[in-house]
């Protein structure tokens, strides 16, 4: 018999902002967080100079040298962002974080760039090791993220680190979301992290998938917009702390919303290429394990990168689910492409609006693409609603995708 799974605490870090509060002003207000970055200027070849950093991020008081030597920066972001999931589920501190019946599911497309250029750099380029320290492959590691937050708050259940490119962060959702359900964990504390770097700006350059509008930064990206010219790449975190329904209700714990469904799956096709029908299949998957119909979901959170061809497979795959018939938008017109961390960042923001009941636009998305689906696109201006069920989808490269379904929480007393 499978369990039920709530969500018992969210915290995230982005370009809007580092709590709720301010990301939630930012997006009614319809600003973006991307600007200009003149540190690549100088980057020969590179045609973007666009980027969604997170602003004023520093190491948080208490955050001791011993347990953060071994971190970069994504790692630090990470443990940010559990630590706020935690303190709102009411478990930071708490002795059950090392008791075993609490695990972790988290990933970021890579380790920490810098500490990868002083490997190149001085292994490769000087052939030497001198001003290699110990921790610096701890820092670029895949599994750095994974690894740094269980050490930092002694997690001593199962360890699942996602490495799936834009799907990490909801990869981590999702088989956190699986190790609840079918009985090997109490708890999980699950998300993605991605910092700011050029590399990954480039790798999107070099496919001519990033924007260019190097001087009208808030004007891109425009996802589903016939003008769009590419994506933004951009920082953040987010986590979500997900129960068991009985073992939070036995500790009295306030449940934020129900995550009832998740699907995943590869297109087994192209490296970079998205396909239209694996995409449509991972929804159907999502709706299946949720036991739910199509018509059931009030909202859709689309991947949206804003580039031209994902764009219009993305709309195209929805489409063919739903119809016209559920409001769909996405928060990359605002955030920028997090990467690693934007499937943990959509699902908290999203469930952040299903609580308090409005939808947010699609920013820059003045004229859809006519080779876009016919779709009830949210643009304007924030949209009222009252979703019970929304999906939150993601979709990387190496044909990875996701989809994720989650219910809002009525009290059942």
């Amino acid at each position: 018999m499978s369990r039920r799974v709530v969500v018992t605490g969210m915290g995230g870090l982005c370009a809007l902002g580092q709590d709720w509060k301010s990301v939630r002003e930012a997006l009614r207000a319809g600003r973006s967080g991307v600007q200009r970055i003149a540190d690549w200027e100088d980057i020969d070849g590179l045609k973007t100079e666009l980027g969604a950093p997170i602003p004023d991020f520093s190491t948080p008081a208490g955050y001791s040298r011993k347990k953060t030597r071994s971190m970069g920066r994504v790692a630090l972001l990470a443990t940010r962002a559990c630590e706020l999931a935690l303190a709102e589920a009411g478990l930071l501190g708490s002795d059950v974080l090392g008791d075993g019946s609490v695990g972790l599911s988290y990933g970021s497309t890579s380790g920490s760039p810098p500490a990868m250029e002083v490997y190149a750099r001085q292994f490769m380029n000087a052939r030497t090791t001198k001003g290699i320290t110990a921790n610096e492959y701890v820092r670029f590691m895949s599994h750095t993220c994974a690894a740094n937050v269980a050490q930092f708050f002694g997690i001593r259940g199962r360890i699942v680190p996602t490495c799936s490119a834009c799907t990490s962060g909801s990869q981590g959702i999702g088989y956190g979301y699986e190790a609840i359900r079918f009985g090997r964990q109490d708890v999980m504390i699950t998300g993605g992290a991605e910092e700011f770097h050029q590399i990954d700006a480039a790798v999107f350059d070099i496919l001519y998938a990033t924007s260019t509008r190097n001087d009208d930064p808030t004007s891109t990206p425009r996802p589903f917009d016939k003008d769009r010219d590419g994506l933004v790449v951009g920082e953040g975190a987010g986590a979500l702390v997900l129960e068991e329904l009985d073992y939070a209700r036995a500790r009295g714990a306030t449940v934020l919303a129900e995550l009832i469904g998740y699907g995943t799956n590869c297109d087994g096709a192209h490296i970079t290429n998205p396909d239209a029908a694996s995409m449509e299949r991972v929804m159907r998957l999502a709706l299946a394990d949720a036991g739910i119909e199509a018509a059931d979901v009030d909202y859709v959170n689309a991947h949206g990168t804003a580039t031209d061809v994902g764009d219009v497979a993305e709309s195209l795959a929805t489409h063919a689910v739903f119809g016209a018939g559920a409001p769909v938008s996405t928060l990359k017109s605002y955030l920028g492409h997090t990467l690693g961390a934007c499937g943990a960042l959509e699902a908290w923001i999203s469930i952040e609006m299903m609580r308090e009941g409005w939808l947010a636009p699609t920013l820059n998305l003045a004229e859809v693409d006519p080779r876009c689906a016919d779709l009830d696109y949210v643009m304007g201006g924030v949209r009222p609603a009252e979703p019970e069920i929304i999906m939150s989808n993601n979709f990387a490269f190496g044909g990875v995708n996701t989809s994720l379904v989650f219910r809002r929480w009525r009290d059942e007393g």
